[in-house]
C-alpha cells in the first residue's frame, strides 16, 4: 500500500490538478495494473534472415500493376458489342418544356442504334440491342472517357454548342432610333 499512497500524494501535490474532483481511483488502479510485460516476438520472423524478412513484408503489401484496368474480358458481354460499337459522349440539350437550365450539366453516353424494327401488331418500335437503352450520366467528359476506355468501347466526344446571350434591356423595344418598333397599321 505504500506505492498507492505515493501515487496519491504525487497526484494531490501536483500543480496541474488543483481540484479534488479530477482525482479518480481508476488512475491509481491503472498504475498498479502496469506490469513489465516481456517483448513478445514472432518466432517465425525472428529466425529469418533480413532479406527474407523484407521479402515477407513485401508479400504483405498490395501489388500494383502498371497497366490499364480493363474489365471487358470478364463482363460476359459478347465481343461484337464491345469492339464494333461506337459510343457518343455528349451533353444533352435542355428540356424544351422548361425555361431553366437545371439538369443540363451532366454528360451522357449513347450507343449507335442497331437492330430496330416496328412491331407489326401494335406498331411499337422494338429492339434486340441490349445497349440501346443504357442511360449512364457523368459529371465530366473525362469520367465518361475513362468509363469507355475501361470497358474497351471506341468513343467520340460531341462538344456542346455554347450560345452567347446578348445583354438587352426592356426599354430597347421602344427606342425611336432603332428599327425594333413594329407599326400597328
Amino acid at each position: 500500500m505504500s506505492g498507492c499512497t505515493k501515487v496519491y500524494s504525487l497526484i494531490s501535490k501536483s500543480s496541474l490538478i488543483s481540484n479534488s474532483r479530477w482525482i479518480s481511483s481508476s488512475a491509481i488502479r491503472k498504475t498498479y495494473e502496469k506490469k513489465n510485460e516481456p517483448n513478445i516476438k514472432d518466432v517465425k520472423t525472428t529466425l529469418l534472415d533480413p532479406e527474407e524478412k523484407k521479402h515477407l513484408e513485401k508479400l504483405q503489401q498490395h501489388i500494383t500493376v502498371p497497366a490499364a484496368a480493363e474489365i471487358y474480358p470478364v463482363t460476359g458481354v459478347p465481343e461484337e458489342h464491345i469492339k464494333t460499337r461506337l459510343v457518343r459522349i455528349f451533353k444533352p440539350a435542355k428540356n424544351p418544356m422548361q425555361s431553366g437550365t437545371f439538369n443540363t450539366r451532366k454528360w451522357k453516353i449513347e450507343f449507335e442504334t442497331r437492330e430496330r424494327w416496328e412491331n407489326p401488331l401494335m406498331g411499337w418500335s422494338s429492339t434486340g440491342d441490349p445497349l440501346s437503352n443504357m442511360n449512364v450520366q457523368f459529371s465530366t467528359p473525362e469520367e465518361a472517357i475513362q468509363f469507355c476506355e475501361k470497358n474497351g468501347w471506341p468513343y467520340y466526344v460531341d462538344e456542346p454548342k455554347v450560345s452567347t446571350i446578348k445583354p438587352k434591356s426592356y426599354g430597347a423595344n421602344f427606342a425611336w432610333n432603332k428599327r425594333t418598333r413594329v407599326s400597328t397599321k
